[in-house]
């Protein structure tokens, strides 16, 4: 059976060939560095001093959230060393080729507006900048919404150029990332006087109960902060050159630049205590506080390399390959592109980083419990039901084993909706809101044991069984 059915592939979707498959492992350690030091990563960091933490307590929390976030995240990339396969088709294994798209969706969704937030903070760096450099531009009106559209438009251009181009962009700015992370570190440390002043902001809890309160939901937001590549990392891995070229530049990547840049954050953000008397949170807003034009450019440069960065290689490979997947004959990965840059606007993100409440608690916790349960039933399909296992061409193939009931697998719909509610549940049902601190545990586990039950229900003697019962239902 060829991979030829047009309704479910086109150039985008296919398998790679040998010859695409270029990334080594430093194509994958510079994918995390420069995807971590970028200003949400920053302010993720720095919103937990704001909340009350002290620096120990906040690099821990981080450090953990990353340490967990990295099991799904390598489990999900293998399929995509392994088979070549993007997301959205590897999605199709456990929903089905038709049902895959709820999931896929779902995710891109989540993308777009992590794409209009990464095109915000862009263009208000522009225009912060312009306030110290040129003020008298930067105070009319109107100028604030153009610094934006001009940074979205940017991102269109690099979209349009295509995925090969992030690798080179990536390559690069990785390197000049943690340059300038270390350049902003020694500067603020010379205005603060010391980093023990930089560092002495106490811990605002007064009991083990108090900082629980807020530790919790924190961890879920740091999980929930890298939640969306942990679904579409297979986007990424489908190009390495090996299985162990993606796993060890993931393995040290994430958990290691994270780390980095989030005591970045926190040493800067508590420097900001020192020197002005609150915590600034928010980097674009400390360095125009310090009115000095040579850094506020310096800073410009590296702001727009870094948001550009996380912006095409987090928020863009994914969901226009999702949105390609709905209509694979007319939507290519420049289109889906497109589609999630207008989007993006759509979504009002200067609503989104309002507050850190309404960052962490709102937008990471919330859409954690999105995803949580997607993770849980494609780790649960692929390790525990298939043993890694795939039929590649079915996956392309309206009669092949993954078309379930009329393409759609309902045990799937089943496991995630159940998941999605209880996660969520404590929204709307206040005894119950500490099920939505944990959303994306919640959803993951509660997801991935109704799916494994469900489908040993359908064929309790191996994954071979289940392929045929189930492909008969």
């Amino acid at each position: 059976m060829s991979v030829n059915d047009p309704s479910l592939s086109n150039q985008d979707l296919r398998p790679t060939t040998p010859a695409q498959r270029t990334w080594t492992m430093y194509n994958y350690i510079a994918l995390w560095f420069s995807m971590s030091m970028e200003i949400t990563t920053y302010q993720l960091a720095s919103s937990l001093i704001a909340k009350g933490m002290d620096w120990k307590q906040a690099v821990g929390t981080v450090l953990l959230g990353n340490l967990i976030v990295l099991v799904p995240m390598l489990l999900n990339a293998h399929a995509g060393a392994k088979y070549g396969i993007p997301f959205p088709v590897f999605i199709r294994a456990p929903f089905g080729v038709r049902g895959a798209n709820l999931p896929a969706i779902l995710r891109a969704i989540v993308a777009c507006g992590w794409f209009g937030i990464q095109s915000w903070i862009g263009g208000t760096a522009i225009h912060s900048m312009l306030a110290v450099i040129w003020p008298s531009v930067a105070e009319a009106p109107g100028v604030l919404w153009g610094c934006f559209l001009g940074f979205w438009l940017l991102n269109m251009i690099v979209v349009w150029r295509g995925v090969e181009s992030i690798r080179h962009l990536q390559a690069f700015g990785a390197p000049f990332m943690f340059v300038m992370a270390a350049a902003l570190l020694i500067w603020v440390r010379v205005k603060a006087g010391s980093f023990g002043a930089m560092l002495s902001t106490p811990s605002q809890f007064h009991s083990t109960r108090e900082f629980l309160a807020v530790f919790f939901p924190s961890l879920t937001a740091m999980v929930g902060y890298w939640a969306t590549l942990a679904l579409n990392i297979p986007d990424f891995t489908r190009y390495s050159k090996s299985q162990s070229a993606q796993s060890w530049g993931q393995a040290f990547g994430l958990p290691v630049a994270m780390t980095l840049y989030t005591f970045v954050g926190i040493s800067v953000t508590s420097a900001s205590t020192v020197l002005f008397g609150h915590p600034i949170w928010n980097p674009i807003l400390l360095i125009g506080a310090f009115h000095q034009p040579v850094v506020a450019f310096v800073a410009l440069i590296a702001i727009l390399i870094a948001t550009l960065n996380v912006n095409i290689g987090a928020n863009v490979v994914s969901p226009s390959n999702d949105f390609s997947n709905l209509y694979p004959r007319l939507i290519s990965f420049r289109t889906g592109g497109l589609i999630t840059g207008f989007l993006g606007l759509a979504m009002r993100p200067w609503k989104l980083l309002a507050t850190p409440d309404a960052y962490i608690f709102g937008w990471l916790v919330g859409y954690s419990g999105l995803l949580g349960p997607i993770a849980g039933i494609m780790v649960c399909d692929y390790f525990l039901i298939r043993k890694t296992e795939l039929n590649v061409n079915s996956l392309y193939h309206r009669e092949g084993i993954y078309y379930y009931t009329k393409g759609i697998n309902p045990r799937a719909i089943v496991a995630l909706v159940l998941g999605v509610t209880i996660a969520l549940v404590g929204l709307a049902v206040k005894p119950l809101h500490f099920l939505y601190d944990y959303a994306w545990f919640v959803g993951f586990f509660t997801a991935g044991i109704v799916y494994v039950a469900l489908m040993r229900i359908a064929a309790p003697v191996n994954a071979d069984s289940i392929d045929r019962v189930v492909a008969e239902s």
